[in-house]
């Protein structure tokens, strides 16, 4: 990764200044992103396109005062130039002067600096990749020989993030992202497995790791079982309990809870805070420092919502405890919310972990101790069926997999399933320990910092069969 700045000579950190001297709002916050982002993709064995993208953008948000309260105005755009930016921020002002007084309103985050406010922003490249790609092309050699197909695709985005405000804040914050998706097919295109993860950096990366374990997942599916629908003793592997731990993460907003719509509401008005709604052993948790899975310790909002308020700007944000022993401990929730509920705040982190105590071994061993089961590969297409309960719905995808005797037998058909990742967080009988892991679902564009452990879950609801090949 390389330092760097934007086009035409003008600094993130002078953009930030000239807005905020530009705006005629009674306060101000500017918020810039510099990002830049490298990709390879491949099909049949072979690359077939790279390329790296760069973009900067500036949100203006205004603050006036007026009878009542005070009044906001956000908008974002890409802006290299002051001529951009003061487009902007006139528009920013505009709207500001034209709202109500916003509900969320507070005192803006006071004055506070990061020491590295003056560095440049930081880049990534396609050098990114002078590791893996050799690899790469070694893995096409192996799978091509032994009649494996393989599709995939890898992307690296650096992203540098100022937040600057007429109250005084100066923060900083670098944000590497970047995942690692490779799909084995047998030649007939009859047999698909999925392998991924997420990197900060891709020297953690092996395709040829990666191509291996493909190869040992076709093998596996050279035998097919087809079943019926019905409940199962099934093991989620890491991956897919990212998937839907992430969906309830997203779901457990403060104030959706207090005005009793979701599985953490405590009816008719009040939230669960204080309930066990999992098992003892269970610990949900985020911290902005967590290693390998590290992200903003401050709060950036662009805009209000129901998880983010644009008076919290450079809040800081801290390790959160979201079930704590099986207990919700707490719900997202912005200052303003914090004041309906009665609780601490606790801003948005943008990683999760799930830890359960005594949860040791890995996938293989909660395999090798299942007597008749399936093992899923991940789970796509996840949707939301009931808030109250907080039902999901979706398909299982690339490799459902018998378990026999300890052993893996076979492939079986794909399934439509029902469950709620509260409801499994009760029921599930055996963890692994907790790794890094890449949620299918959602870690290409929205969350890939997770850790998760695998969970068996002895009745998983495998509600119908599924046509998805």
């Amino acid at each position: 990764m390389t330092q760097h700045s934007p086009g035409h000579g003008v600094s993130p950190q002078s953009l930030v200044e000239h807005a905020l001297a530009a705006s005629m709002g009674d306060d101000c916050v500017v918020i810039v992103t510099e990002s830049t982002s490298a990709n390879l993709r491949w099909a049949n064995n072979t690359l077939t396109t790279n390329g790296v993208m760069h973009g900067l953008h500036v949100s203006i948000v205004s603050f006036v005062k007026q009878a009542g309260g005070v009044s906001v105005g956000s908008v974002t755009g890409s802006a290299t130039t002051q001529a951009e930016v003061n487009e902007l921020v006139h528009a920013a002002d505009a709207a500001a002067r034209s709202a109500a007084p916003a509900e969320d309103a507070n005192d803006l985050v006071g004055e506070r600096t990061t020491p590295d406010w003056a560095d440049e922003s930081v880049a990534t490249g396609i050098e990114v990749y002078d590791d893996v790609a050799p690899a790469l092309g070694e893995a096409f050699g192996r799978a091509g020989a032994a009649g494996r197909v393989l599709y995939g695709f890898v992307d690296h985005q650096v992203t540098t993030t100022y937040v600057g405000s007429t109250t005084g804040l100066r923060l900083r914050h670098v944000q590497p992202t970047g995942h690692f998706a490779c799909t084995g097919k047998t030649a007939d295109l009859t047999n698909s497995a999925w392998v991924g993860r997420a990197t900060r950096d891709f020297t953690d990366v092996d395709p040829l790791a990666a191509d291996e374990e493909l190869a040992r997942r076709l093998e596996w599916g050279r035998r097919r079982v087809d079943l019926e629908a019905g409940r199962y003793d099934t093991i989620l592997p890491p991956t897919a309990v990212a998937d839907v731990m992430i969906y309830a993460y997203w779901k457990a907003d403060a104030r959706s809870a207090w005005e009793g719509q979701s599985v953490y509401s405590r009816r008719p008005t009040g939230t669960r805070i204080g309930e066990d709604i999992a098992r003892p052993e269970v610990t949900l948790s985020s911290d902005p420092a967590y290693d390998g899975l590290q992200c903003a310790p401050f709060v950036v909002a662009s805009a209000s919502s129901n998880v983010t308020s644009v008076f919290d700007n450079g809040l800081e944000v801290a390790p959160t405890d979201w079930v704590r022993r099986g207990r919700l401990s707490a719900l997202r929730q912005t200052r303003h919310t914090a004041e309906m509920t009665k609780q601490p705040v606790t801003p948005v982190v943008d990683n999760l972990v799930l830890d359960v105590a005594g949860g040791t071994g890995s996938l293989q061993d909660l395999v090798a101790h299942t007597e008749r089961g399936l093992l899923l590969t991940c789970l796509w297409y996840i949707r939301e069926v009931d808030p109250q309960t907080l039902l999901l719905t979706g398909l299982t995808r690339d490799g459902v997999y018998l378990v026999e005797g300890g052993e893996i037998t076979a492939a079986v058909n794909n399934f439509r399933w029902n469950e709620s990742p509260v409801d499994l967080l009760r029921r599930f009988s055996h963890a692994s320990g907790t790794v890094p892991t890449f949620s299918r679902e959602w870690g290409d564009d929205f969350f890939s910092r997770t850790a998760m452990p695998a969970l068996r879950i002895p009745d998983f609801n495998m509600s119908s069969v599924s046509p998805a090949q």
